[in-house]
């Protein structure tokens, strides 16, 4: 989603997204669920909730690129009461979210998702990692937007921007440092906290992810 002079203009899908439609996506969201992936989202996200300013309550959650929701599940956990959105592109996996009637769905690209009213956490999950360099001042301006007072991103962190073959794939993996990104791009934006999750965690392993918790 691109603005200009007020107008919108929906763009064509990228590369990356059209390989998370097809059945490479189709394929993750059949292989990644189960109770050990739910107990370890649970974990974390207990976590990062537990560094918010409580006293102001977290009464709406939305997720881009939330897959079969396996977040948003582990969100209703922690947050029973919340409003919880979800944006899917793969129709395979949107299916499955729809399931889900405690969360509001929409099957789209979330570049081309309007967001009507911001949430109090915005976020996004092994997702950014997904995005094409040049796409990825539209995703930081969408995550901003939808966001009404926190944002979470939680990714592969590096340094200094790397492209890394993704199971045989070229072109649809990238690692950099998508929150200092976000941190310059927005000034009223602090950071409030972040960790690692470790993938041989005895307890609750994630996928080497570097989580930030952002603030507005």
């Amino acid at each position: 989603m691109n603005e200009k002079g007020g107008d919108v203009f929906v763009k064509d899908h990228t590369l990356q997204e059209e390989f998370w439609m097809g059945s490479f996506g189709n394929n993750y969201a059949r292989r990644n669920q189960g109770d050990e992936m739910m107990a370890a989202n649970i974990s974390f996200f207990a976590k990062v909730l537990n560094r918010l300013n409580r006293s102001e309550g977290v009464g709406s959650v939305i997720e881009f690129g939330c897959n079969i929701g396996l977040n948003l599940m582990a969100l209703h956990c922690l947050l029973p009461r919340a409003d919880l959105r979800g944006i899917e592109i793969n129709e395979h996996a949107f299916e499955q979210l729809q399931k889900l009637d405690y969360v509001q769905s929409v099957n789209q690209s979330f570049y081309d998702f309007q967001t009507e009213e911001p949430c109090d956490l915005a976020f996004m999950k092994g997702v950014l990692i997904h995005q094409p360099p040049e796409m990825l001042e539209q995703a930081y301006d969408i995550l901003y937007r939808a966001s009404a007072k926190y944002i979470l991103i939680a990714e592969y962190y590096s340094p200094t921007p790397v492209e890394v073959e993704y199971h045989g794939n070229r072109s649809v993996l990238f690692k950099r440092d998508f929150c200092g990104e976000m941190l310059d791009r927005f000034p009223d934006v602090i950071l409030c906290d972040y960790g690692f999750v470790y993938h041989r965690d005895r307890a609750f392993p994630q996928d080497d992810i570097t989580w930030f918790l952002l603030e507005k």
